[in-house]
């Protein structure tokens, strides 16, 4: 085991294209929710002992809406509870704006050692569109404060393919992302989910999406750009200096167990994928009475794995390593997905080279028809 998410689902505000588990935060529960994340760990913990955790990352929703006594008492929490590395990497999502000098120098105190920034666009007419409440001036602002703290691993999120969206709108966005001359980006489709405000809107006719030609061509220009800047392509939507890749997701792309705490939480533990109940009262309550808030515990059978293997290994551009998949499950990917695998080469969305399976940028551009391949294939 070497990685552990931490799930807080409060936000001040809701963004329209979010699908993850969360709430407004005024008159939550907050003090509660951190009580019972703090019994889910050590509950966990004494049915799953694991060795130093390599990386912990905090998502949500918005950790840092907690205020700045939540965020001290849940940071030693962390800190009592996961056996850490020396090596950690502590990552926490924020968003621009909402990060004060104080609450920086408790994550600093606490071992945080990354800081994930949702930024989406530098576009302040796009922000307001997609129901962000920050403006571009505030990025350069929380950077600033962010980097005085003495941050160096600092990575901010992109979203491409927005509604009304340019590509001489997305283009201006990632010069001023690469003005900031960070080591870490990720710039992600938008990808329009149910029970969002844009699902809605788009049943409704009412959400003028740029089109899947357009979005083709800014993911082509996110991969040219990134390269031109020294930024390596290590992951479909991820790209860093070396050095500075996400080991945290690394190793969801790697198909390795990780614990997930919190509301609505996932976890791949021994063999099982896990989610945890998601309604905050049902959560605390579950925990209240010393019990796990397991939803559903469903274990991965042997082609499962192989399945997730690869879908999942495709996504990094190293791609999957023959050796390595043999290695784990006893025979070479090619004799149990030679079908899926010789259509992918015959396309030319796949390559083979050495001991490694990876996507051309071709296949880059059609990802998600490529790892569908390999979902239910033994069905």
């Amino acid at each position: 085991m070497k990685a552990a998410y931490l799930h807080i689902p409060f936000c001040e505000h809701i963004c329209y294209y979010c699908d993850f588990n969360k709430v407004f935060l005024k008159g939550q529960p907050v003090d509660d929710y951190i009580t019972a994340l703090d019994r889910e760990m050590k509950l966990t913990l004494e049915e799953a002992p694991a060795a130093e955790l390599e990386t912990i990352f905090v998502g949500g929703g918005t950790p840092t809406s907690l205020n700045e006594r939540q965020l001290e008492r849940f940071c030693d929490s962390i800190n009592t509870n996961l056996p850490k590395a020396a090596n950690l990497e502590f990552t926490f999502e924020a968003n621009p704006g909402d990060l004060s000098k104080e609450k920086l120098q408790i994550l600093r105190n606490a071992g945080v050692n990354r800081i994930s920034l949702g930024v989406q666009t530098f576009n302040d007419e796009l922000l307001t569109k997609i129901g962000r409440v920050h403006k571009a001036k505030d990025v350069y602002q929380t950077i600033d404060k962010i980097k005085s703290l003495g941050f160096e691993n600092i990575s901010i999120d992109l979203i491409y393919s927005l509604p009304t969206q340019t590509l001489g709108d997305f283009k201006a966005s990632l010069s001023e992302a690469f003005s900031l001359e960070l080591p870490h980006y990720s710039a992600y489709s938008l990808i329009i989910e149910p029970k969002t405000v844009f699902y809605n809107l788009l049943k409704k006719g009412k959400l003028p999406t740029p089109g899947e030609d357009l979005e083709a061509r800014m993911y082509e220009v996110v991969m040219e750009e990134m390269e031109k800047h020294g930024l390596n392509q290590y992951e479909i939507s991820n790209f860093a200096k070396p050095g500075y890749e996400s080991r945290h997701n690394l190793t969801y792309w790697e198909n390795e167990y990780y614990f997930g705490f919190g509301a609505g939480a996932h976890s791949y533990v021994n063999g099982y994928r896990r989610s945890n109940i998601g309604p905050l009262k049902k959560y605390i309550d579950s925990l209240n009475n010393g019990e796990l808030p397991i939803l559903d515990n469903h274990q991965v059978t042997l082609t499962e794995q192989m399945e997730e293997e690869m879908f999942l290994g495709l996504r990094k551009t190293s791609g999957v390593q023959i050796s390595k998949f043999a290695q784990k499950f006893g025979r070479d990917p090619f004799e149990i997905f030679e079908k899926e695998l010789n259509e992918l080469l015959f396309k030319k969305w796949i390559e083979v080279s050495g001991d490694n399976i990876f996507l051309t940028k071709q296949g880059r551009l059609l990802g998600n028809e490529v790892f569908q391949m390999f979902l239910g294939v033994f069905d």
